[in-house]
């Protein structure tokens, strides 16, 4: 049998089996569901940390401060750099962490990163967020 009839032949019995219907067809997959991935990295990548969090349709995902966070990002805005202070003393060692965000918030793309003198600053500027 030529490679085609047998293709044919295998398309109708699919049809045949109900397999595939013209409605079921027409259904769109369901969206993934999309999120922020946020990490935090210690002086040259000595350890790192990461946590999904999603925010719609509400706040969800392992992030220990969900709610906390998400309604920190939807204050700034989405903008990583306008986040709400949680003003504390620090010393001032340096030991410096990096922060990156990935993802998408409110349909859109976002990529960010940052690094800090040490996790004390980094809690400071971005309070909940990166509790985790």
């Amino acid at each position: 049998m030529r490679p085609f009839a047998l293709a044919a032949a295998a398309l109708l019995s699919l049809g045949s089996l109900g397999a595939l219907t013209p409605a079921q067809a027409a259904d769109p997959a369901p969206a993934p569901k999309r999120g922020l991935f946020l990490t935090v990295t210690g002086a040259q990548n000595t350890w790192i940390r990461g946590v999904l969090l999603r925010c719609e349709p509400g706040p969800s995902g392992p992030h220990p401060q969900a709610a906390e966070a998400c309604e920190a990002i939807a204050r700034a805005k989405g903008n990583f750099d306008a986040l709400p202070d949680d003003p504390h003393a620090c010393t001032k060692e340096y030991e410096p962490v990096s922060v990156k965000v990935t993802g998408s918030y409110k349909g859109r793309p976002v990529g960010w990163r940052k690094t800090y003198p040490n996790a004390c600053a980094l809690d400071a500027d971005t309070g909940h967020v990166f509790r985790f």
